[in-house]
């Protein structure tokens, strides 16, 4: 996402650049770039008007956001969307927030997840194939270099076959592994973020891996069964 409208005072690029001037910095003003600042401490700086630390908050967990509502709408309009309207809710009403329940991550990761859900609800299955924003983005650019053209597209198929997979998963395991296998959460975090018992996790995720691994096998199998059948 390029753009993020902030408290309906206009637009602000979440880029790499500083979003508020040194000389316009308030007196005692804390540079937020190039620290560790809670989440806590940033959002409440945000609440009271601070663009700059809105910012480090998107910065922050806009990405893992994104891919989770990617890999469980398979929609890059959606997954865009979806993210945008977490951080609105987040700018609308930081206090929705309680800290005493858990992490911010594991509130953002809540809402995204609602709104999935939403989304999941209102749409035909299958009514918009997975849009590839992700080609390389899990590939060090020092294998980049080295990969073939034919390695190159052996890499798209596999991971389109994992990706199709994912999203034939039933939600309640989807979500799961796409929490818990791709986004690497421990089963806390994926629990707080999900709102639901560890337990259930762990039950989830195990029956999620086994249908993905099922069902990627079907996958595999389908052109060698087309190609004896000729």
């Amino acid at each position: 996402m390029g753009c993020l409208a902030y408290g309906g005072l206009g637009n602000f690029c979440c880029g790499g650049r500083e979003l508020v001037d040194e000389g316009s910095r308030r007196p005692g003003e804390m540079r937020i770039s190039g620290q560790e600042i809670s989440d806590v401490l940033l959002l409440k700086r945000s609440a009271k008007g601070e663009e700059e630390a809105f910012t480090a908050l998107y910065r922050r967990h806009q990405a893992p956001l994104y891919r989770f509502a990617l890999r469980m709408t398979g929609n890059v309009w959606a997954a865009e969307e979806i993210v945008q309207d977490v951080f609105m809710t987040l700018v609308r009403e930081p206090k929705k927030y309680d800290p005493e329940r858990g992490s911010l991550n594991a509130f953002l990761f809540g809402v995204a997840r609602n709104r999935i859900l939403k989304y999941l609800e209102r749409m035909p299955r299958g009514l918009e194939p997975l849009t590839s924003g992700e080609e390389g983005r899990d590939v060090p650019a020092q294998e980049m270099d080295h990969l073939t053209p034919a390695h190159w597209a052996e890499l798209r198929e596999r991971r389109e076959l994992v990706r199709g997979a994912v999203l034939e998963l039933p939600v309640e395991f989807r979500e799961t592994v796409v929490l818990c296998e791709l986004e690497e959460m421990s089963y806390e975090e994926a629990a707080g973020a999900l709102d639901c018992p560890v337990g259930t996790i762990r039950s989830r995720l195990h029956r999620g891996r086994a249908l993905l691994l099922a069902k990627l096998e079907i996958l595999r199998d389908a052109p060698r069964r087309a190609t004896a059948s000729r």
